[in-house]
C-alpha cells in the first residue's frame, strides 16, 4: 500500500509533540506540546515540563520563535553529534549529558571533533589491548576515543604522505594534557620501531614528566594544570617508525614562580624537591618543608590528595637521566631551583627618607641570601647591594639610586622569575636535542596541547594572549570544517550553496594590525614614561572605530574585547610591565659571572639571541641583551603564533575538544551550564551549526533502504537498485526536494528530516501493529468457538456411548458367567484323568531306563580300557623315536661345525701363499740401496753447482718481495688493530647477549625446579588431605552425623583450586618459554647482522671465531648426557654364549633375552670378521703400493748412477778439450749443444727403461702390469727388450704355479662345502615338519623350550654357511676374471701357455656359480629374518640424513606416508645408537635434528601452516616414542610385549624429552597465531554483523531495525578499505575452521591437540568479538543479540561435528564470554531480573556487564531503556564480585594475546617397529639407512 505524500512540518508542533524550553538551572528543559500550533494563525504555544510538570505559555511571533524539537528516543545517545537530525545547543547539550551520566562514556565524535569530557576518575580504557583494538580501525567503526583520532591522523600520514597535526584544546582542568599524553603513546605503540633498535619512543615519552614537573601546578580548576603551550612534532622514517621529536613551547606563566592564589600551588618541581630533600642530588641545598617558603606557602595548599611528591621527584630524575641529562647537569638545575625558592626568602625592609628619596636594606646576617649565593655562586655583597639599588645612565652620567622596598621586591620576583623561565628554556632545549635524529625525517605528526579560551573576574596580559590564541585557531578550524563539507559535497556530486559561518577575522585585525591593541602597547613600551592608562586612553581613541572593540561604563582603566566565544573585559594594570618584561640589568650582569655554568650560560647574550630569535621558544625565553635589541612578550608570541599556524595549515588538523564537567571535580557530574560555556567557547556548536546549514544526516542508499522500506509499496522496489527504491521512497514522502539530496553512495537530508521520517515509520508501524493484532485476535476467538462447539458434541457422543456400553456389558455378562460353567466343570474331569495318565506312563519310563543306563556303562568301560593301552604303548615309543633322533642330529651338527671350521682356517692359510715372491728380490732392495745413496751425492753436487745463480736472482727478486710485503704487513697491521677493537666490541657485545640468554635457561630451569617442588608439595598436601579426610568420615561415621556432600564438596574445591595454581603455573612457564623462544630469535637477527657486518673485512680468523662461539653456545644449550648414558650402560650385563645358560633354573631364567643377546654376538661376530677382512685387504693393498714404490725408487736409483758416471767422465774429456784450446768458442758452443741433444736423449731413455722395469718388477702384484708400456711411443732397444722378454716368463710361470694350486684349493673347499651343504639339506627336510610344527608352538617345559631354541641356533648357522658359499662364489668370479686379463696380456707378448685352457677354466667356474642352491633349500619362514626396527647408517651420512629426512621433506608429500613415518624412522636412528651404545652420538643426532626442524620452520614455514603442522605432529610422535620405549613403568600400559623388548638399553633420554616438548609448546603457539592472523580480518562482519536469523535480501523479507550510521567527514567510501559481506564472511570462517581442521587431521595430530587448538582460536574469536562489542554502540540492542547467539550456536554446531570436544580442552567453552554477552542482550532488564543476569554471566566482569548496559541502546521505540536505577542494582549485587576483579588489577577488555596453558597427552603407538619400510619416493633416504 502507498504512502501519500507528506509536508514535512505537518504536525510537527502538534499536541503531543516534544521541544526544548529555556530554562533558568538547567539551560534548557524538555516540554510537551499541549496544543497544536498552525503557522501563520497560532500566536501562543502552551508547554508543559516533563519534570516539574509545569506549564508555560510561549509567545509565537515569527516561526523562529517556535521552540527547537527534541530528537526521537532512537537518536539519543549517538556517538556522532552530527547524526542527530535536529542539530541544535539543546540536542548537543542533552546527547552529551546522556552518553557521560548514564552511558559513562567521556568521549563524543562531533564531526571531525573529538569531545572528550573529564571524568575526574581514573577509567581502564587505555591499555595496550585498547590501542590493538583500533589499530586499523577508521574513524567511526568503533566507540570514539582518543585513540580512534591518533588512528585516524597515523592512517593518513601512511596513506597519504601528509603531515598530520592533533589539536588539544580546552580550558584548565579539562584534560587537555592527558589527552596529548595518551595520543603520544599511541604513536609510542604503533610508530615503535623493532625491539633491536634504539626505542625513541621511551624517550618523547620521557619528556612528559619533566614537563609536567617544570610547567604544571594545582590551580583551584586542576590538580595538574599545564601552564604554557606546547606542540610537540613526532618525526617518523620511511617506515613509520619514530626517530625523533621535537618541542615548542608558548607563554609560560612566570608570574606563578612568584604568586599563586589562595589554594593554589607553584610548579609541581618546587614541592617535588622540597619532599626529596634528604636524597642525594640534593644534599647540600638547603630545603625545608614547603610551608617555610615564600613562594610556595602563599596559596596555602602544599599537598595534592593521591600524589606522592618524592615517587614523582624520582620519576623525573629517571626521565633526565633517559634523556641525556648528566647527573651534574641535574645537580645544576636543582640546585638553581632551590637558589630561586632561597631568593624568595630574601627580606627587604624600608629604609630611611620619604617619597623618591626613600631607601630599602637587607640584614646583614640574612641566611636566604647566604643559601642563594652559595647554590648561585656569585658574590653576596654585591648582590646585596643591587637588590636594594639601581643604576641610572643619563647622556652625561651615570649614577646609583636606591629603591624603596616595593619597588626592590618587585626586582626580586622579576629576577626570579627571569631565571626560571631561563632554565625552563634551557631544559626545553636540550629536552629537543635528546630528541633529535641524525636520520632523515620523512613526516612528523604534531600534537597541540594549548590552553582553551579563558575568562575571569579579572583579567590581564596572560588572558589576552590566550584568547588572542583561540581566536587564530578558532579561524583555522572554522575553514577547515567548511573545507570538509565542501569536498563531501563535491564527491557526491552535490550542488550547494555557501553555508554562512562565523568569520572572526576582523577580531584577529583587532589585535594584531597596524593600530591596533598589540602594536599600540608595543609603542607605549617603547615610550620613556608610558603607562598602563596613557595606554588605554590611546585604545580608547584608536580602537573605537572596531566593532568588536568597545568601552565599559563604569571604568577608565579596562576595555572590552567581543570574542567568537564571548565578550571579556580586561584590566589595564600590569599590561606594560608584562609586555616589557625587564630585568635590572646589574642583576643580571652579576649572575652572567657566577661560577655556575649552566647559570651563566643562561645570561650569555648569544643565548639569550638564539633564544629571542628561535621560533619555537617561549615568549619568555632568554632576553637578557639590551633593551634595543630584545623584543616585547606580545610581538614575540604573536611571531610563534604565526609559526604555529603556518605548521598547522600545511598538515592535515585533527581536533580534541576537552570539555570540564564541573568546577567541584566530582567523578561523572555533569554541570549544563559549565558545559554550554564551553562548547560555546570550543567551536563544538559552531561546527554543528555549520553541518544543520547544509545536510547533516547522511545515510547510504542500501541502509536507508534496510530502515524505511516499510513506508514504501513492494511494486517500488527495484532489485539490486537501491538508489531508484530510495527515490521512489522519498518522492512520496517529502515535497521539498531542496530537503534532500541524492549523491553518488549516499543520501542526504536537511536537519530535521530524518526526524520526521522515523515519525512516519513510527506510524506506519503502529498501523501495522493494529492491523496484525486486529487478525490475532479475530483468529483466537474462532478457535475459541471452535473449540467450545467441538467439546460440548465430544460430551454428547460419550454420555450416549456410555448407556449402549452399560447394557452391552449386561447382556455379555449373563453370557460369560454360563459359559464359565461349562467350561469348569469339563477342565475338572479333564484334569483327573491327565493326573493318573502321567503317574503310569512316568513309573515305566523309570524301569526301563534303570535297565538301559546298566548295560551301557558295561559297554563304556570296556572300550575306554582298550583305548588307554593303544595311547600308552605309543607314546613310549614316540618318546623313545624323538630322544635318539635328537642325539643324532646334535651329533651331525657338531661334526659337521668342526669340518666346516678346519677347512675354512685351511683356506685363509693358502690365500695367503704368495710368500716366496718376496724373496725374488731380497739381492735387488740392498743393491738398489747402495745406488740410490751414491745418486743423492751426485745430485747434490750438480744442484749446487748449477743452482748458484739461480739462488742469486731469486734472492734479489726475494728481497724486493719482501720490501713491498713489508709496506703491506704495515698497513694490515694498521687495519688490524682496528679490526681487534672491532672484534672485541662485538664479541663483548655477544657475551653480554649469551650471558642474557644463559639467564634466561637458568632463570627457567630454576622456576621449573621450584614447581616441581611446589608440585610435589600439593600432591603431599592432596594425600595429607585425603588421610584427613579418611579420618574425619570414620569419625563422622561413628557418631552418626555423616555428611558426605559438604566433604566432597569441600575435597572438590581444594581439589579444583590445586589443579587451578598448577595450570595458572603452567601458563606461567609456557610464557616464559615464548620470551625465550622471542629472545633466542632476536639473538639470531643479531648474529646476522654481525655477520653482515663483518663481511667487508677481509680478516677471516674475525667471522671463524664469532661462527665457533655460536656454535658453541648453541650446543651448550641442551646439555650433555654422557654421565647418565655411561651409567646406564655400565648395568648393562655381560652377553652370554647360550651353551653357557643354566637351564637348570627353569623359568626363572629370560630365554628370550638369553637368545636376543646370543643374536647380538653372533651379529658382532660377523662384523668383526668384516672389519678384519677389510683390514687385510688395506694391509695387502698397502704393501703393495709400498712395493712397487720401492722398485720404481730402486730402478730410478740405479740409472741414476749409470748417467751420473756417463756425465763425469764428458765432464772431465770437456774440460780436458778446454784445457788444451781455450780460444776455440765455436767448437764449444757446437760440443755443448751436442752435450744438451745427448742429455734429452739420455733422459728420454732413462725414462722408458724405469718405466718398463718397474712394470717388470711389480708384474706379480699388479693386475695390468703391462699398461705402461702401451703409453710408449717407441719400443725400447734390443738389449733391454730381451731382459723384458725373460722377466715376463718367470712372471708367467709363477702365475701359472699359483693359479693352478688356488684351482686345486678352490675345487677342494667347494666340493667339502657342497657335500656338507648336501648333508644339511637333507638333514633339514628330514626335520621340516619338526621345525613347522614347534617353531610357533608355546613350549611346554624346558626341553621344549631348548630344542626350539637349539632349531633357532642352527638355521642361523644354516644361514652363516650360506653367506660363505655365496662369498666363495664371488672369489671364483674375481680370480676369474684375473685370469682372463692375464690370458690377455700373455697373448699380446707372443706367449703361448700350452697348459692352460682359459676357456675350460672359465666354464667350469661358470657352471659352479651357476648351480641352483636355491632350489634344494626348505622353505623358510620370516620369522627366521625377524628385523629388530634398528635403521644403521654410517657417521659421516648424518647431515645428508637429516636434510633429506626433514628439510627436504615436503608437506604433498609427507600426507602420501605413514602420519609420523619421519619421527619414527629418527627413533629407530636413536635406537640403533643405544644398540651399539655409542654415546657420542646420540646427543649430536637429537640436537641436530631438532635444529634442522627450526631451521625447516623459520626457512620455509614461519607462514606456512601445513609445515608447522606437519613438524608438530611428528616431533610430539618422537616425543611419545621416547616415552613409549624408556622402559618407565607408567608409559608402558599401552605396549605390546614387542614394544616393550624393544625400549632403549643404554640411554636415559628423560631430559631430551623436555627439550622436544619445549620446541612442540613454540610451534604449537606459531600454529595458533597463524590461524589468528587468518581469522583477524572476518572476525567482527562474521561474529557480530552476520545476519543469519531473517536476512534481508534484495527481494524481499521483513525490514529489519538498523540504526543511521555514524558520520565523519574523515571517514568515507573511498577512504575505507574493501568491505567484506559478512555472509561471505560467517562462510569464510567456517572454510576457515574446517580447512584447518583438515590439516591437522591430514598430518595425524592428536585430537587432543587438535582439540586444544581450537579452545584458543575460539578463545581468540571470543575475545575479538566482545572486545569489538564492547567498543560498538550500534551492536548492543536486542535483535543484535539473538544474532550473535544464533552464530556462535553455529560454531559450537561445526564443533560438535568435527569432534573437537575434549574431556579436557573444550573448544566451545572458551565462547563462554561473549555468549553470556548475547544472553545478556536479549534477556529482560527489569528489577525482578537482576538475581537471573548476575547468575547468568558468571564468565563476564563485572565493568563488561555494566559496560554492555550502559551502550544497550533499543533498534526500535518498542524496546524498552536500560534504566540508570537497573545498573546500580547490578552493580550493587556484583560489588563482592567488582571488589576482587579490582584487587586483581582486571582490564575492560579481553587479552587477545592470552594462551591456555599447552598439554601433550601421552599417546602410545601400536605400529610395530620392525615392520616399516622407507618408501623409496622418500628423497632417496633408504640409500643411506640399512634395516637391521
Amino acid at each position: 500500500m502507498a504512502v501519500a505524500a507528506f509536508t514535512p512540518l505537518i504536525n510537527l508542533y502538534g499536541q503531543g509533540s516534544r521541544v526544548w524550553i529555556p530554562h533558568a538551572g538547567s539551560v534548557w528543559c524538555a516540554a510537551i506540546i499541549l496544543n497544536d500550533h498552525v503557522a501563520g494563525t497560532s500566536q501562543t504555544l502552551e508547554v508543559e515540563t516533563e519534570e516539574g510538570l509545569e506549564r508555560h505559555v510561549l509567545k509565537i511571533k515569527s516561526p523562529d520563535d517556535l521552540p527547537p524539537l527534541r530528537n526521537p528516543e532512537i537518536l539519543v545517545g549517538e556517538n556522532d553529534l552530527t547524526s542527530l537530525s535536529y542539530l541544535h545547543e539543546p540536542a548537543v547539550l542533552h546527547n552529551l549529558s546522556v552518553r557521560f551520566m548514564q552511558n559513562q562514556s567521556i568521549y563524543t565524535y562531533c564531526g571531525i571533533v573529538l569531545v572528550a569530557i573529564n571524568p575526574y576518575e581514573e577509567l581502564h580504557i587505555y591499555g595496550a589491548d585498547t590501542i590493538g583494538m583500533y589499530r586499523g580501525k577508521n574513524m567511526g567503526d568503533l566507540d570514539p576515543h582518543i585513540y580512534a583520532v591518533a588512528e585516524e591522523a597515523f592512517t593518513k600520514m601512511e596513506r597519504d604522505a601528509r603531515n598530520q597535526s592533533i589539536i588539544v584544546s580546552g580550558e584548565s582542568g579539562a584534560g587537555k594534557t592527558v589527552s596529548a599524553k595518551y595520543a603520544m603513546r599511541y604513536f609510542a605503540t604503533v610508530g615503535g620501531a623493532s625491539q633491536t633498535e634504539t626505542q625513541v619512543e621511551k624517550k618523547v615519552l620521557a619528556s612528559s614528566p619533566i614537563m609536567e614537573a617544570i610547567g604544571n601546578a594545582k590551580t583551584t580548576r586542576n590538580d595538574n594544570s599545564s601552564r604554557f603551550g606546547k606542540y610537540i612534532e613526532i618525526d617518523f622514517n620511511k617506515f613509520f617508525h619514530i626517530i625523533g621529536a621535537n618541542m615548542r613551547t608558548y607563554l609560560l606563566e612566570k608570574s606563578r614562580v612568584v604568586f599563586q592564589a589562595s589554594d593554589e600551588r607553584n610548579y609541581h618541581v618546587f614541592y617535588q624537591m622540597c619532599a626529596g630533600r634528604n636524597e642525594e642530588p640534593l644534599a647540600g641545598c638547603h630545603l625545608d618543608e614547603p610551608e617555610a617558603f615564600f613562594y610556595l606557602n602563599q596559596g596555602d595548599a602544599p599537598q595534592i590528595e593521591g600524589v606522592d611528591d618524592l615517587k614523582e621527584l624520582q620519576s623525573t630524575l629517571e626521565a633526565f637521566k633517559l634523556l641525556g641529562f648528566s647527573s651534574h647537569d641535574q645537580t645544576r638545575i636543582l640546585r638553581i631551583l632551590s637558589g630561586v625558592l632561597h631568593l624568595g626568602n630574601v627580606e627587604i625592609e624600608s629604609g630611611s627618607g620619604r617619597g623618591d628619596s626613600e631607601t630599602s636594606t637587607i640584614e646583614a646576617n640574612d641566611p636566604s641570601l647566604k643559601i642563594m649565593a652559595e647554590l648561585f655562586e656569585i658574590e653576596e655583597d654585591q648582590f646585596r647591594k643591587w637588590l636594594c639599588y639601581r643604576k641610572i645612565v643619563t647622556t652625561r652620567e651615570t649614577y646609583t639610586k636606591p629603591m624603596n622596598a616595593q619597588a626592590a621586591l618587585f626586582a626580586r620576583d622579576a629576577l626570579a622569575k627571569c631565571i626560571y623561565a631561563y632554565l625552563f628554556d634551557w631544559i626545553v632545549l636540550h629536552i629537543n636535542k635528546a630528541l633529535r635524529t641524525t636520520g632523515k625525517a620523512n613526516k612528523f605528526i604534531g600534537v597541540l596541547d594549548i590552553y582553551g579560551f579563558e575568562t575571569f573576574e579579572v583579567n590581564s596580559f596572560e588572558q589576552f594572549c590566550i584568547n588572542y590564541a583561540n581566536e587564530k585557531l578558532q579561524q583555522q578550524f572554522n575553514l577547515h570544517v567548511f573545507k570538509l563539507e565542501q569536498e563531501e559535497y563535491l564527491k557526491e556530486g552535490i550542488d550547494w550553496k555557501m553555508i554562512d559561518f562565523y568569520d572572526n577575522q576582523p577580531c584577529i585585525d583587532l589585535i594584531e594590525s597596524k593600530l591596533g591593541v598589540l602594536d599600540l602597547l608595543d609603542e607605549e613600551c617603547r615610550m620613556p614614561k608610558g603607562s598602563d592608562k596613557s595606554w588605554v586612553e590611546k585604545l580608547y581613541d584608536k580602537c573605537k572605530k572596531w566593532e568588536h572593540f568597545s568601552k565599559p561604563r563604569l571604568s577608565q582603566t579596562a576595555f572590552i574585547v567581543k570574542h567568537f566565544a564571548d565578550m571579556v573585559e580586561y584590566e589595564s594594570s600590569g599590561f606594560l610591565d608584562k609586555n616589557r618584561d625587564t630585568v635590572m640589568e646589574e642583576q643580571t650582569n652579576i649572575l652572567r659571572a657566577s661560577n655556575n655554568d649552566l647559570l651563566s650560560d643562561l645570561f650569555m647574550d648569544k643565548v639569550s639571541k638564539a633564544g629571542a630569535g628561535k621560533a619555537g621558544k617561549s615568549p619568555g625565553g632568554p632576553g637578557g641583551g639590551t633593551k634595543q635589541n630584545k623584543k616585547t612578550v606580545g610581538s614575540q608570541f604573536r611571531d610563534s603564533l604565526n609559526l604555529l599556524m603556518t605548521t598547522l595549515n600545511a598538515t592535515t588538523p585533527h581536533y580534541v575538544r576537552c570539555i570540564k564537567p564541573n568546577d567541584e571535580k566530582a567523578a561523572f557530574q555533569f554541570d549544563p551550564k559549565r558545559a554550554v560555556q564551553q562548547l560555546r567557547a570550543c567551536g563544538v556548536l559552531e561546527t554543528v551549526r555549520i553541518s544543520a546549514a547544509g545536510y547533516p544526516s547522511r545515510w547510504t542508499y542500501y541502509d536507508f533502504f534496510l530502515r524505511y522500506r516499510v513506508l514504501c509499496h513492494s511494486r517500488d522496489v527495484k532489485k539490486n537498485d537501491h538508489r531508484t527504491t530510495c527515490e521512489n521512497i522519498i518522492s512520496k514522502l517529502i515535497n521539498d526536494e531542496d530537503k534532500y539530496r541524492f549523491g553518488k553512495s549516499k543520501l542526504f537530508f536537511r536537519a530535521g528530516q530524518v526526524a520526521y521520517m522515523e515519525k512516519l515509520r513510527s506510524e506506519k508501524l503502529r498501523e501495522c501493529g493494529i492491523m496484525i493484532q486486529k487478525h490475532v485476535k479475530g483468529w483466537l476467538y474462532r478457535k475459541k468457538y471452535q473449540k467450545t462447539k467441538s467439546s460440548t458434541l465430544t460430551m454428547q457422543r460419550w454420555v450416549r456411548g456410555f448407556l449402549a456400553r452399560r447394557r452391552t456389558r449386561h447382556i455379555r455378562r449373563t453370557q460369560a458367567a454360563t459359559t464359565i460353567q461349562r467350561f469348569v466343570r469339563g477342565w475338572l474331569n479333564r484334569v483327573q484323568y491327565q493326573r493318573v495318565q502321567r503317574s503310569t506312563i512316568r513309573l515305566q519310563a523309570q524301569i526301563r531306563g534303570y535297565l538301559a543306563r546298566k548295560k551301557h556303562l558295561e559297554l563304556v568301560r570296556n572300550a575306554k580300557a582298550i583305548i588307554i593301552q593303544m595311547n600308552a604303548r605309543g607314546w613310549l615309543q614316540r618318546q623313545k623315536y624323538q630322544r635318539t633322533l635328537r642325539h643324532i642330529v646334535m651329533v651331525q651338527c657338531q661334526i659337521r661345525r668342526f669340518m666346516a671350521k678346519r677347512q675354512l682356517k685351511r683356506m685363509k692359510i693358502a690365500a695367503k701363499s704368495i710368500e716366496h715372491q718376496k724373496k725374488l728380490n731380497e739381492g735387488l732392495e740392498n743393491k738398489i740401496i747402495s745406488l740410490q745413496q751414491k745418486l743423492t751425492q751426485t745430485q747434490q753436487q750438480n744442484k749446487a753447482f748449477k743452482g748458484l745463480k739461480n739462488d742469486h736472482d731469486n734472492a734479489l727478486k726475494e728481497l724486493e718481495i719482501l720490501k713491498k710485503s713489508d709496506q703491506a704487513n704495515k698497513g694490515a697491521l694498521k687495519n688490524l688493530s682496528s679490526l681487534e677493537e672491532e672484534l672485541a666490541a662485538v664479541k663483548l657485545e655477544l657475551q653480554r647477549e649469551r650471558d642474557e640468554k644463559m639467564d634466561i635457561v637458568n632463570t627457567s630451569e630454576k622456576r621449573l625446579s621450584s614447581l616441581q617442588s611446589e608440585n610435589d608439595a600439593k600432591e603431599s598436601e592432596l594425600v595429607q588431605l585425603k588421610a584427613e579426610l579418611a579420618q574425619v568420615q570414620e569419625q563422622v561415621t561413628n557418631q552418626g552425623q555423616v555428611n558426605a556432600e559438604e566433604m566432597n564438596r569441600k575435597f572438590t574445591e581444594e581439589k579444583a583450586q590445586i589443579h587451578q595454581e598448577y595450570e595458572q603455573e603452567r601458563i606461567a612457564y609456557q610464557k616464559l618459554l615464548k620470551d625465550y623462544n622471542r629472545l633466542e630469535a632476536q639473538f639470531e637477527n643479531l648474529q646476522d647482522e654481525v655477520h653482515q657486518n663483518r663481511a667487508g673485512s677481509n680478516m677471516s680468523f674475525v667471522s671463524s671465531s664469532f661462527t665457533s662461539d655460536f656454535h658453541g653456545e648453541e650446543e651448550s644449550a641442551y646439555g650433555s648426557q654422557s654421565g647418565r648414558s655411561s651409567m646406564r650402560s655400565s648395568g648393562v650385563p655381560d652377553r652370554g654364549r647360550l651353551d653357557q645358560v643354566d637351564w637348570e633354573k627353569g623359568m626363572e631364567s629370560d630365554v628370550a633375552l638369553t637368545l636376543k643377546l646370543q643374536q647380538k654376538l653372533k651379529e658382532a661376530q660377523r662384523d668383526k670378521e668384516k672389519l678384519e677382512k677389510r683390514l687385510e685387504d688395506l694391509e695387502s693393498s698397502e704393501a703393495a703400493q709400498v712395493n712397487e714404490k720401492q722398485a720404481a725408487d730402486r730402478i730410478r736409483l740405479q740409472e741414476l748412477e749409470m748417467e751420473n758416471s756417463k756425465l763425469q767422465g764428458d765432464l772431465k774429456r770437456m774440460r780436458e778439450s778446454l784445457a788444451d784450446d781455450s780460444g776455440d768458442n765455436e767448437q764449444l758452443k757446437e760440443m755443448m749443444e751436442q752435450f744438451e741433444q745427448l742429455q734429452d736423449e739420455v733422459d728420454r731413455r732413462r725414462e722408458e727403461c724405469i718405466q718398463l722395469r718397474t712394470v717388470l718388477a711389480t708384474a706379480s702384484l699388479d693386475e695390468q702390469p703391462f699398461s705402461l708400456l702401451s703409453r710408449s711411443s717407441e719400443l725400447p732397444e734390443a738389449e733391454e727388450l730381451f731382459t723384458a722378454y725373460e722377466t715376463q716368463k718367470n712372471v708367467i710361470a709363477q702365475l701359472q704355479d699359483q693359479l693352478t694350486e688356488e684351482k686345486a684349493k678352490s675345487r677342494e673347499v667347494e666340493g667339502d662345502l657342497r657335500s656338507e651343504l648336501e648333508k644339511i639339506t637333507k638333514t633339514s627336510h628330514e626335520q621340516q615338519m619338526v621345525i613347522n610344527n614347534t617353531i610357533n608352538r608355546d613350549p611346554v617345559n624346558n626341553t621344549e623350550l631348548c630344542l626350539q631354541h637349539e632349531i633357532t641356533r642352527l638355521t642361523g648357522e644354516n644361514f652363516d654357511l650360506r653367506e660363505k658359499i655365496e662369498s666363495l662364489n664371488d672369489t671364483i668370479k674375481r680370480l676369474k676374471r684375473q685370469l682372463r686379463a692375464y690370458f690377455k696380456k700373455l697373448n699380446e707378448m707372443g706367449a703361448n701357455p700350452s697348459d692352460l685352457n682359459a676357456s675350460e677354466i672359465e666354464q667350469e667356474a661358470l657352471q659352479h656359480t651357476q648351480t641352483p642352491l636355491e632350489t634344494n633349500l626348505p622353505v623358510i619362514r620370516k620369522k627366521e629374518h625377524d628385523y629388530h626396527g634398528l635403521f644403521e647408517y654410517k657417521k659421516e651420512n648424518e647431515q645428508p640424513i637429516l636434510k633429506a629426512l626433514i628439510y627436504d621433506l615436503k608437506p604433498k608429500t609427507a600426507v602420501q606416508f605413514l602420519p609420523g613415518l619421519p619421527a619414527y624412522i629418527l627413533f629407530m636412528m636413536i635406537r640403533y645408537i643405544d644398540f651399539i651404545n655409542g654415546e657420542a652420538y646420540v646427543r649430536n643426532l637429537i640436537q641436530g635434528s631438532v635444529n634442522m626442524m627450526k631451521k625447516v620452520i623459520k626457512k620455509k614455514g614461519m607462514n606456512d601452516l601445513e609445515v608447522k603442522t606437519l613438524w608438530l605432529s611428528n616431533l610430539l610422535r618422537l616425543l611419545h616414542n621416547l616415552k613409549q620405549y624408556s622402559g618407565e613403568p607408567q608409559f608402558q600400559d599401552g605396549s605390546t610385549q614387542k614394544q616393550a623388548e624393544q625400549c632403549l638399553r643404554n640411554f636415559d633420554l628423560s631430559e631430551y624429552r623436555r627439550v622436544l616438548s619445549d620446541v612442540s609448546i613454540w610451534i604449537y603457539q606459531g600454529i595458533t597465531k597463524l590461524m589468528e592472523e587468518e581469522i583477524q580480518p572476518i572476525l567482527v562482519p562474521a561474529i557480530l554483523e552476520h545476519e543469519g536469523i531473517g536476512r534481508t535480501g534484495m527481494a524481499g523479507g521483513a525490514a529489519k531495525s538498523r540504526r543511521p550510521p555514524s558520520h565523519s567527514a574523515n571517514n568515507n567510501d573511498m577512504e575505507s578499505p574493501a568491505h567484506i559481506d559478512p555472509q561471505e564472511a560467517f562462510n569464510n570462517l567456517l572454510s576457515l575452521l574446517t580447512r584447518f581442521h583438515g590439516i591437522l587431521t591430514k598430518h595425524g595430530l592428536d585430537p587432543e591437540i587438535i582439540a586444544q587448538i581450537f579452545k584458543q582460536v575460539f578463545y581468540f574469536i571470543c575475545a575479538g568479538s566482545l572486545n569489538n562489542l564492547l567498543l560498538r554502540k550500534d551492536l548492543c540492542h536486542w535483535s543484535k543479540g539473538m544474532e550473535i547467539r544464533y552464530n556462535l550456536a553455529q560454531l559450537e554446531q561445526w564443533a560438535r561435528d568435527q569432534k573437537v570436544l575434549d574431556e579436557q580442552a573444550k573448544a566451545p567453552d572458551a565462547l563462554a564470554p561473549i555468549i553470556q554477552a548475547s544472553q545478556l542482550l536479549q534477556a529482560r532488564k527489569t528489577d525482578e531480573d537482576v538475581p537471573v543476569i548476575c547468575g547468568m554471566c558468571t564468565s563476564l566482569k563485572v565493568s563488561q556487564i555494566i559496560k554492555i548496559l550502559n551502550l544497550y541502546t533499543p533498534a526500535d521505540e518498542y524496546e524498552e531503556k536500560v534504566t540508570p536505577s537497573f545498573v546500580r542494582k547490578i552493580q550493587a549485587t556484583l560489588q563482592a564480585r567488582a571488589i576482587q576483579e579490582s584487587q586483581q588489577a582486571t582490564t575492560l577488555l579481553m587479552d587477545t594475546k592470552f594462551s591456555f596453558a599447552v598439554r601433550f597427552p601421552f599417546n602410545p603407538s601400536r605400529i610395530q617397529l620392525e615392520e616399516l619400510e622407507i618408501p623409496e619416493t622418500y628423497n632417496n633416504l633408504h640409500t643411506m639407512l640399512k634395516k637391521v
